[in-house]
């Protein structure tokens, strides 16, 4: 099986998932909840899913064998994956996600939820080594479970409510905004949301076939569609999300979508954050652009979530964190319009959505406005698609080999002036562009990040990264 952890849940293809493997590493799951004390015999354990056409027999699998574990599943249907791990965690519930975010369609995946929130690397390990160890004694598809409980609403219900209070009375009133709903499992609650806070909602691009939709690397196709919408319904922003609603896309007037991190950035300044735990991917200007302290973690909410931890232990108050997706994190209760955010610990779309537009219209300006007056590097990027691992990692192995290895690879875009190697690697050049290669931790993707003064000097660099990246590989047999 080609299933593995990445930067978020177990990932693979399709094929590979459905059936005994979701069913196998359900068990592990369930099995090491119960072992490790973290839950009891008959708990509950909540299971949602998006609108991949195999997610729900993978999401039945994994009932099925919760249920055979001792455990009560509760089937939650298609649900936002924050959705899901907030009801989850207010309820003390454990609680697994279907999904696989914004890979493409042929593939999927699962998240996992301990009743105090995302698991961690250990857990993945120690998941890891429960399904090897449910290998080893035979293990078999479970039977269909029998009886198994259905949610009424309610885990809806608290995301929604969670969200209609962060903003003042209707503090969109003014807004034109399009929400392109493709296939993301957020599109409903997102207009639903928006038009409570008094935006005209105008609904965009639904879609009964799963379009991948990554919020990171958005695609020519996606531009092109974002900027027509944005001229012919006379929008002041589109706003949208990957397939299991925890990274947001959030498009100005124009239709020019607003970058993951500047979105994190906007968050932190509207909840007031003194912390901000973010990967090292995110943009190199977050730093000088507010009044919290900033720490720099590899790709991957397990590691911004135990950068946040870290920072709770050492008794810092008003902790977030955010990735470059744009995903925003709180690991502190945060007072916003007069009431309490209580902490949400995974990637969360619709924080970043509400606070870019509440900014836009409270500063009255176009969103286009309000992103430029950040005054961030200029950063772009992109990915390689159906890139071998194995041709991943003899790339980076090369650049890591010696600095002459790189200086020589990197020759014909610009001098080295230092690297940072906490994920991927990431170069700063003589100029003060940084370019980053960094393959996908659950995807043969290979991804690479650049930083200039202006979006025509990242673009050129960003081209002349992936073309480097495509030499490499032809020479590889």
């Amino acid at each position: 099986m080609s299933l593995k952890f990445g930067t978020s849940g177990l990932r693979g293809l399709s094929v590979d998932l459905t059936g005994r493997a979701a069913a196998l590493y359900a068990t592990a799951f369930g099995r090491y909840l119960l072992e490790s004390g973290r839950i009891a015999a008959n708990d509950e354990v909540l299971v949602g899913r998006d609108y991949r056409d195999s997610s729900p027999e993978i999401a039945t699998n994994c009932i099925d064998a919760l249920a055979a574990v001792g455990l009560r599943p509760v089937d939650c249907g298609a649900i936002a994956t924050p959705a899901l791990a907030l009801d989850a965690l207010e309820r003390d519930r454990a609680c697994l996600m279907v999904t696989g975010s914004h890979i493409p369609a042929d593939r999927n995946g699962i998240k996992f939820y301990r009743p105090d929130g995302e698991i961690d690397k250990a857990d993945e390990a120690a998941i890891s080594r429960e399904a090897v160890r449910l290998e080893q004694e035979g293990f078999s598809l479970p039977k269909k479970a029998a009886g198994y409980a259905a949610d009424d609403g309610a885990t809806e219900e608290r995301y929604f409510r969670r969200n209609a209070s962060l903003l003042p009375p209707l503090a969109l009133k003014g807004l034109r905004v399009g929400v392109y709903q493709h296939s993301t499992v957020a599109r409903d609650m997102l207009a639903r949301i928006l038009a409570c806070h008094g935006a005209e909602v105008v609904a965009l691009g639904r879609s009964d076939r799963f379009i991948p939709v990554d919020t990171e690397a958005v695609t020519s196709e996606t531009l092109d569609f974002l900027s027509a919408w944005a001229a012919e319904h006379r929008l002041d922003a589109i706003v949208s999300a990957d397939g299991d609603g925890d990274r947001p896309l959030v498009a100005d007037e124009r239709g020019n979508p607003l970058r993951g991190d500047l979105l994190g950035l906007i968050s932190a300044n509207f909840l007031g954050a003194s912390v901000v735990v973010t990967p090292v991917t995110s943009n190199s200007g977050i730093e000088a652009s507010g009044t919290f302290r900033v720490e720099r973690t590899r790709v991957g909410s397990p590691y911004v979530i135990a950068g946040m931890n870290d920072a709770l232990h050492k008794g810092e108050d008003r902790v977030m964190g955010f990735e470059a997706n744009g995903g925003v994190l709180t690991a502190s209760a945060f007072t916003v319009s007069g009431s309490t955010l209580e902490p949400l610990p995974t990637r969360d779309c619709a924080l970043p959505i509400l606070a870019a537009l509440h900014a836009a219209n409270v500063e009255k300006q176009p969103l286009s406005a309000v992103a430029a007056a950040y005054k961030l590097p200029v950063a772009d990027a992109d990915r390689l698609e159906d890139f071998p691992q194995a041709t991943s990692s003899a790339l980076m192995a090369r650049l890591r080999s010696s600095p002459d290895a790189l200086a020589r690879f990197l020759a014909p875009i610009g001098d080295v002036a230092s690297t940072s190697d906490i994920d991927g690697l990431r170069v700063t050049l003589g100029d003060g562009r940084i370019i980053h290669f960094r393959p996908s931790g659950n995807a043969p993707e290979m991804r690479c990040y650049v930083e200039a003064t202006t979006s025509e000097a990242a673009k050129a660099l960003l081209d002349q990264g992936l073309d480097a990246i495509r030499g490499f590989a032809a020479t590889v047999p």
